[in-house]
Formats: structure tokens, C-alpha cells, sequence
């Protein structure tokens, strides 16, 4: 489909607007601490970079990979680890930073894994949350927007590795 002809869901200046202000609320939480932001790839890149220029506490940045989706719109519910982090998260406090959250069983399952490793503290946020897609409890500590149940792509978010580049969020129809 034509990036032209696709509905705009979000604009980049109202993603924009947004991060400034989850921005100020994490700073604002961990004042006087450092934090590890622990970036979701690929999708939460673009997502993790402007949120870290705008935060006012020191940040260490660490990458993970997950996957539950493959080349389908649905998440198949199952997930691996396609990359793990590079240090320990013992004793330290942990900012997961996701770009969508759907089903929430990917999430559920990286939150328990981590957890596992014994951070001090450990959050999530997300740019997204798709609460009508839920099929286990979990609410994300900072959200950007909720959204309906739509596939999204651009800003980090694709379909079959398609859109990333995308500055607004826009509906891919089927």
C-alpha cells in the first residue's frame, strides 16, 4: 500500500510532544539516580533514542531482542530471545522501554525474565498500548498513547521489516 494513502493515526509532532513529557515524569521519578534503559529491538529504537535526549538523569542503554510476531500481524504467543543484554541488571535500576503493547504476553514474559536477574527496580514503558488486545494482566508504568486495536507501523514499527522509517504512526489495513 502507498505510505501516501495510509491513515494517520499519530503525528510525529504528537509523538513528539509525548515523549517530552514521559521524559519529565521519568526523570522526575528516578531524580538522583542512574538508570538502565534496556531498549526492545527492533521496534523501540527510534522510540528509545528521543525518549533518552530528553531525560535529565544519567542513563547506561542496553539492547534486547524478542520475537512473538515473525512476518504476521498477530503475535503467535510464543517467544524467544533473539538477542540478550550485554551486562547484568543485578542491583540496578531497570527502565524496560517497549514500542507496542498488545496480547502483553511478550512483555509478561520479558518482565518475569529480567525480574529474574534481580534488578533494585524494574519498569516498563511503552510508546503504545493496545489495552483490547490484553490476554494477561499487565499494565506498563509509563505509556505514551492507548490505542484501538488496529495494526500500526512507522516509528519503529513495521510489518515484515517494512515502514520503520515512517515518522508518523500510521493504520496498515489488511
Amino acid at each position: 500500500m502507498a505510505e501516501e494513502k495510509m491513515e494517520v493515526m499519530l503525528t510525529a509532532k504528537q509523538i513528539e510532544g509525548r515523549i517530552k513529557e514521559l521524559a519529565e515524569e521519568i526523570s522526575e521519578d528516578y531524580r538522583g539516580r542512574k538508570i538502565l534503559v534496556i531498549g526492545v529491538l527492533k521496534g523501540a529504537v527510534i522510540f528509545l533514542s528521543d525518549l533518552v535526549r530528553h531525560l535529565t538523569i544519567p542513563v547506561e542503554i542496553d539492547f534486547i531482542a524478542v520475537s512473538s510476531y515473525g512476518a504476521d500481524t498477530n503475535s503467535s504467543g510464543v517467544v524467544r530471545i533473539l538477542k540478550d543484554l550485554e551486562q547484568s541488571i543485578t542491583d540496578k535500576d531497570v527502565l524496560i522501554v517497549e514500542d507496542i503493547i498488545d496480547t502483553g504476553l511478550t512483555l509478561t514474559y520479558l518482565y518475569e525474565n529480567l525480574l529474574r536477574r534481580g534488578p533494585k527496580s524494574l519498569k516498563v514503558v511503552t510508546l503504545l498500548d493496545k489495552p483490547d488486545r490484553r490476554q494477561v494482566s499487565f499494565n506498563p508504568d509509563y505509556c505514551g498513547f492507548k490505542i484501538p486495536d488496529r495494526f500500526v507501523i512507522g516509528y519503529g514499527l513495521d510489518f515484515d521489516e517494512d515502514y520503520r522509517h515512517l515518522a508518523d504512526l500510521r493504520v496498515l489495513e489488511p
